[in-house]
């Protein structure tokens, strides 16, 4: 029986006009705030299944047609379980992401590596990516990053997969995350939110928890934003549940009280970070006075830095298949071929784009690396961008004070996964690097030795008979120093060594002089 519809229903057909006019109204909306117009499209992308663009036939910023018509899909992202029955569908399912990117230098290789890292970052933070586009263009559009034409063209490929996220392989400014937004219709999220995000979730100690929360906030203090009026409230008197004590009164908006709420929040950290620096400096000058050489472990996040550090001084420390899986630093004991004794230490790992906010956040761990006296730099030689891994380490190192000043021995780990010709072409490159592989065991006999030579040696030589009560002072020379010769006399240990002033000064204030050699009598 054909049912007759509601004379006040709305017809299909009319619905759909009204829905297509307001997305065409958001569109233009978006578009007059970024001062562009509607022929402008200005949507440049990569031409699909297209080859890399050659130097030759360059003409300033002009893309062709073809590349200014299409996005192109990059394969291989999706997390997504092939087979999920409907039960598990009902389960809470992880954020179904989208991952978008721009091809605005270099070659479609590497920005398909980056948009790859981006994937392996949001599968860290436990989002589960769907799909991924990689877009030719010379610049990020003001307005929607995008462009008006393909920011319509990512909503509907968002709505054809079901995602709820789209994460972008850049930094958004507040108004182009807010205007992507609006044409997607899902949350819009950059590549520092995400890296923050992760940050957060592993961090484990007080310090390293107050630190990212310092950074999450002054990233988020400019980007503050609500829906409707409710954040152009006025907080006048004692509205907005008791506010107006401590607020500067009428005409102070909630969107002001929360920056200001967040400054404070900011002020206290700042503090607290401050009150816990001093726990280790007062490390590390501990490990200066006994003359001890320390050594840094930096590197790309997921290079080997923690299962090195376990390999060469069985530490014990979470080595997972999974980028930043460590951030609190780890400082172990070790020793070289020789015997001296040095400290190693596990550092933060860094990231291409690292965000401003965690480098600033964590200069005290950071300090590590510029108060070591050798710096072992991790590089992941299986990976398909080494050399842009070097440079991203490099560049954070030198923002660190002191940092360029560290000697440098680069280390080539995973020499198990790595291409014969790819680790020639390494040590090519980079003259004096070490092959390891932490999980064989490959090479660590002879990182171990480097280690030794570079290291900074005792400046004082000695050769004095320590008598036996004071046997603490030859321990601290097996272990501080370097000893050539020991042969036990009549008066106490005869020491001939190099170490450093402070415990030569003590050995000399209880050392006796050398024993004359017998003289040699004429037979009678």
């Amino acid at each position: 029986m054909t049912q007759t519809p509601h004379p006040n229903s709305p017809n299909p057909d009319e619905s759909t006009r009204a829905a297509q006019q307001a997305a065409e109204d958001v569109v233009a909306r978006i578009l007059a705030r970024a001062g562009s117009s509607l022929r402008s499209t200005e949507g440049t992308a990569l031409q699909a299944g297209g080859d890399d663009e050659s130097a030759e036939g360059y003409d300033g910023d002009q893309l062709e047609r073809e590349e200014r018509a299409a996005l192109r899909r990059v394969a291989g992202l999706s997390t997504e379980l092939e087979d999920v029955t409907e039960v598990e569908y009902r389960q809470l399912r992880l954020e179904r992401v989208v991952l978008v990117g721009l091809w605005s230098t270099g070659t479609s290789a590497m920005a398909e590596v980056s948009l790859r890292e981006l994937a392996a970052l949001a599968e860290t933070a436990g989002s589960e990516v769907l799909d991924g586009l990689l877009q030719r263009r010379t610049g990020p559009d003001p307005g929607t990053y995008l462009g008006a034409g393909k920011a319509q063209e990512l909503a509907e490929m968002v709505r054809a997969v079901g995602a709820d996220t789209v994460i972008v392989d850049g930094e958004l400014s507040p108004s182009q995350r807010r205007g992507l937004e609006d044409v997607v219709q899902v949350k819009v999220i950059d590549r520092t939110a995400l890296i923050l995000d992760i940050f957060a979730q592993h961090a484990k100690s007080r310090e390293g928890k107050a630190q990212v929360e310092l950074a999450q906030l002054e990233y988020l203090l400019p980007r503050l934003r609500g829906w409707g009026e409710s954040m152009s409230r006025q907080a006048g008197g004692r509205v907005a549940g008791g506010a107006g004590i401590g607020s500067r009164g009428p005409g102070e908006t909630k969107i002001e009280l929360d920056r200001r709420r967040i400054r404070t929040r900011m002020a206290r950290l700042r503090r607290q970070i401050k009150e816990m620096a001093p726990a280790r400096s007062t490390k590390r000058g501990s490990r200066r006075h006994n003359e001890v050489p320390s050594v840094a472990i930096a590197g790309y996040t997921n290079a080997g830095k923690s299962s090195l550090l376990n390999r060469l001084t069985g530490a014990g420390v979470l080595v997972q298949n999974q980028l930043f899986a460590t951030l609190d630093p780890t400082v172990r004991r070790a020793t070289t071929p020789d015997g001296r004794a040095y400290t190693l230490t596990d550092t933060v790992g860094f990231v291409r784009s690292l965000p401003t906010e965690l480098v600033e956040a964590f200069r005290s761990t950071l300090e590590e690396v510029a108060e070591a006296d050798l710096l072992l730099h991790v590089v992941d030689a299986a990976h398909p961008d080494p050399e842009g891994q070097v440079h991203t380490v490099r560049g954070v190192v030198a923002d660190i004070p002191g940092g360029a000043d560290v000697p440098e021995l680069i280390v080539l780990n995973k020499a198990d996964l790595a291409a014969p010709e790819d680790l020639a072409a390494l040590r090519t490159r980079y003259p004096g690097a070490v092959v390891v592989s932490a999980r064989t065991g490959l090479g660590i006999e002879e990182l171990a030795q480097r280690v030794a030579e570079l290291l900074p040696r005792p400046t004082e030589e000695i050769d004095l008979v320590v008598p036996y009560p004071r046997g603490d002072l030859v321990s601290r020379a097996h272990s501080d120093g370097e000893i050539l010769a020991e042969e036990y006399v009549e008066g106490g240990t005869r020491l001939h060594a190099r170490v450093g002033p402070d415990l030569a000064a003590d050995l000399r204030a209880v050392g006796l002089p050398e024993p004359e050699a017998p003289v040699a009598r004429p037979a009678s």
